[in-house]
């Protein structure tokens, strides 16, 4: 259906400078997941002392310490809940000045590219956490990797916190990214409409 002349489009509901409150809520629901998530996996680490030998009447000790360094997805895990972290933290800054700045016309085409980058990064980084952590929990019979879980249990709890934490900052930024998307839609229909 062509616009008439001089007929308005119809705003989307996300547009309404009014309901900006709900990306910027929605934003920092995502900071807050994925630095708990980055946080609570970059404090994650527990030491234990296990017997593996006794000479004589005496036991030979073997002390292990498992931080979420010594695996690369952790890592990985690590630095995609940071990066998310400072983007959505970022973007909140950038909303809240542009606001008391009252900059004309200031749009960023490149947050919806820069928020679906986001999710991948997050997405992926979430994905290979949760391969590990299963592989630690059950470990793998064919490969003949033994299971940890059972030896330190307080730190696969804590890594399963950061992971639930990881998913929830996951589902806002989906959240985040689809209305982006439709705000990004909205103004550049405006922008084609004011053009004609």
């Amino acid at each position: 259906m062509a616009v008439q002349s001089g007929e308005k489009l119809p705003m989307f509901i996300w547009s309404n400078p009014r309901n900006r409150w709900t990306l910027l809520v929605l934003r920092l629901l995502a900071f807050l997941a994925a630095a708990a998530a980055t946080l609570v996996m970059v404090l994650n680490k527990q030491t234990k002392t296990f017997v593996v030998a006794t000479i004589g009447t005496t036991p030979l000790k073997l002390t292990l310490t498992a931080k979420f360094n010594h695996t690369p997805a952790f890592v990985f895990f690590v630095m995609a809940n940071g990066l998310v972290s400072i983007h959505n933290l970022v973007m909140i800054m950038v909303d809240l000045l542009r606001s008391k700045l009252d900059y004309k016309g200031f749009r960023f085409p490149m947050v919806a590219i820069l928020d679906m980058l986001n999710v991948a990064l997050l997405s992926g980084g979430a994905n290979a956490a949760v391969f590990m952590a299963e592989l630690g929990k059950n470990g793998n019979s064919h490969a003949r990797w033994d299971k940890i879980c059972d030896k330190f249990g307080t730190y696969c709890d804590r890594g399963a916190g950061a992971l639930i934490a990881s998913f929830l900052a996951l589902a806002f930024m989906l959240l985040v990214s689809f209305i982006s998307i439709l705000k990004l839609a909205n103004s550049s229909s405006h922008i084609s409409h004011n053009n004609n």
